[in-house]
């Protein structure tokens, strides 16, 4: 009997021992096309909880004039982003996938802008910007390596007439480019 005892205490110890070293984080490298916005990212990641995510892709914007004029512009766009990953871990209890970095997040981001390529200037300036701003948002990959990501915050944008606080908002969708 205390021969089995020792070996079931020896097995749940070999469990803890295993699990412990397999703790769920983020992937080491991750390539994504962005088809909403037709861009490329790539998502870096530093340690089992920390990303660094870059993306460029072309971007759109509205304005709106005091004067009754408005204005649709596109823009090539370079977004970074410093992710937090805080949720791995309960997802993966939960039997919830984390593959792919499959998770919630907070992140410092930061936006360049390019000068626009389609805009009307007798409504709007044709300038850059650069905006920053903390984010929550989420990322999930299914079946096929599909990836929808969402994220948003409120930020600071300044550009060469004026500095502002505006909403920031990052919907991806796309695929996962290798494994």
């Amino acid at each position: 009997m205390k021969v089995k005892y020792i070996a079931f205490v020896i097995f749940l110890w070999s469990l803890k021992i295993y699990s412990q070293n397999n703790s769920v984080a983020v992937e080491k490298n991750l390539f994504k096309v962005n088809i909403l916005l037709p861009g490329f990212i790539y998502e870096h990641g530093f340690d089992q909880k920390n990303t660094l995510y870059s993306e460029l892709s072309l971007g759109f914007g509205y304005h709106s004039s005091y004067y009754g004029g408005s204005s649709w512009s596109f823009f090539p766009n370079i977004n970074e982003q410093f992710r937090h990953y805080y949720n791995l871990e309960k997802r993966d209890s939960k039997g919830k996938r984390t593959d792919h970095n499959s998770g919630n997040f907070v992140a410092l981001n930061a936006i360049y802008n390019f000068k626009s390529i389609s805009s009307n200037n007798d409504f709007s300036a044709d300038t850059s910007s650069f905006t920053i701003a903390p984010v929550w948002g989420l990322q999930r990959t299914y079946s096929r390596n599909f990836n929808l990501g969402l994220n948003a915050g409120v930020g600071y944008n300044f550009d060469k007439y004026e500095s502002e606080f505006v909403p920031v908002i990052n919907f991806t969708l796309g695929w996962i480019i290798g494994k």
